[in-house]
């Protein structure tokens, strides 16, 4: 009997990338969005899960718009995606009874140090709304269901949405010089890649907690932006800056200094001790995306 998958979020970066791998190995891969199931509306979620019956969710949606979680406005918005929507499909998947996949962040914890964080570190500490809604998304799969991989990525880039690399080469089009911050450390992930891992993870009985990001060895923005430009051969010179030096621009609201995690380094070493094959060098994910993007 065939898996059935149903995919959240699917137009999304991560969502999208997910469907494609699934139909490409011949599963029934059902992809939704707002549009057509709002992961808010515990009703909507479960007439959804009684129509499609899937064996396993991938959940890629969520409010990911860090800077925009912290406004007032919108902070409401933000729980009711991240947590509520979470539950909702947590409390159908447990209906079902069927695996679930949920995509979370290393901005459950505070970060701080220089050691990398194994995944199943109990030491969360968010530093923002964004963070907080995803520890609490973590908690709400985690106290509801026993067949569930809970997978924490970081510096996420694909091909369908926003991310640094297409923010780098917008802003290289009008700028010869651009500062990049060069104390947050960590690595990218590149949706293609953990999409094939996140199928091979939810084909197995091997639950709990995960930490997925490329490899290639751990570095700061600012390397990320100078391989970017040497690769697409723009002409930008990069230069270093502290967090707390560029905070004061975008991240910055009215008497706050929004935190983000200085230390994204993620310990992806259950991966192999459980049997998945860990992701491909960022380096080479980045020009492979290079390439898919005729950059």
């Amino acid at each position: 009997m065939s898996i059935k998958y149903l995919i959240t979020g699917v137009n999304g970066q991560l969502g999208y990338d997910v469907k494609k791998q699934l139909t490409k190995r011949g599963f029934e891969a059902i992809g939704t969005d707002v549009s057509d199931m709002d992961i808010t509306d515990g009703t909507a979620v479960n007439e959804k899960f009684d129509a499609v019956n899937p064996d396993v969710v991938i959940h890629c949606a969520a409010w990911t718009a860090v800077d925009a979680a912290e406004d007032d406005e919108n902070k409401s918005k933000v729980y009711a995606v991240n947590v509520i929507g979470t539950k909702n499909i947590a409390n159908a998947c447990k209906k079902h009874n069927c695996k679930m996949v949920y995509i979370s962040t290393d901005y459950v914890f505070s970060a701080v140090g220089d050691e990398p964080i194994k995944p199943d570190c109990k030491e969360f500490a968010p530093l923002n709304y964004y963070g907080e809604t995803k520890y609490l998304g973590e908690k709400a799969v985690s106290e509801t269901l026993d067949k569930f991989f809970i997978v924490r990525i970081a510096w996420v880039f694909g091909k369908n949405g926003k991310n640094f690399i297409k923010t780098m080469l917008k802003l290289s089009e009008n700028h010869t010089e651009l500062l990049v911050v060069s104390d947050q450390i960590g690595t990218p992930t590149y949706t293609y890649d953990l999409a094939r891992l996140l199928i091979d993870i939810s084909e197995s009985n091997k639950y709990g907690f995960y930490h997925a990001t490329n490899e290639g060895g751990y570095i700061s923005w600012c390397d990320f932006a100078k391989e970017i430009f040497a690769l697409t051969k723009k002409n930008v010179k990069v230069i270093p800056v502290t967090t707390e030096e560029y905070g004061l621009s975008k991240a910055r609201r009215p008497g706050l200094l929004l935190r983000r995690p200085l230390n994204s380094r993620l310990d992806k070493s259950k991966l192999k001790e459980n049997g998945f094959a860990p992701l491909p060098d960022w380096q080479d994910a980045l020009k492979r995306y290079i390439g898919e993007m005729n950059i």
